[in-house]
């Protein structure tokens, strides 16, 4: 019973601060007070690095990003890692830049259990990925270096070093064909 009274409670407080940085964040029009609250409440930001407007945050004491990275307006970052042994959280590498309205998730359902309980999966973006608007990558994904996600695929299965990947669900349609990669994105638009 205790168990399930703190589980609840949990659930309530992770409520009340994806509420607040949604709407008391997420609206706010400068991206250095955006991402105070987003460390304040966990999040790991990189020098350099900004998130913003109306971005949609689950759980940022398990999301990390890396120095010099970008995330679009309207993007959903999802670091819930309910359990102590559960696998899920987020993390986002360098240089990356994730356009407008991507969706990130790390939590799903169980849709062959008894219960359709709910299980995280880390997802791992790693450095110099670029994800084109609208995209969705689901739990248990890892982007790798340099890939390129296309404006609306899905991502179900990881993505490889330098590929780049369209459709739903993903699929290979490429290789970057940059044999380095060592770019810095610019700086964030101060109201956006």
């Amino acid at each position: 019973m205790l168990n399930k009274i703190v589980r609840r409670l949990s659930a309530i407080y992770l409520e009340f601060i994806t509420g607040f940085l949604w709407w008391g964040v997420g609206y706010c029009p400068f991206h250095h007070a955006r991402r105070f609250f987003y460390r304040l409440f966990g999040m790991t930001i990189g020098k350099g690095s900004t998130i913003h407007m109306m971005a949609r945050i689950y759980d940022p004491r398990h999301i990390q990003i890396g120095k010099d990275s970008i995330i679009g307006e309207r993007t959903t970052l999802d670091g819930r890692k309910q359990l102590a042994n559960s696998q899920g959280g987020l993390t986002i590498g360098k240089h990356v830049d994730i356009a407008s309205e991507v969706m990130v998730w790390t939590s799903q359902h169980d849709i062959h259990s008894d219960d359709f309980h709910a299980e995280e999966k880390a997802v791992t973006i790693e450095d110099y990925v670029f994800i084109g608007p609208r995209a969705i990558i689901l739990p248990g994904v890892t982007i790798g270096y340099g890939a390129v996600v296309a404006a609306g695929a899905v991502v179900t299965k990881n993505v490889g070093a330098k590929q780049i990947v369209a459709g739903v669900p993903a699929a290979p349609i490429g290789e970057r064909k940059v044999t380095e990669l060592n770019y810095c994105l610019g700086r964030a638009r101060w109201f956006q």
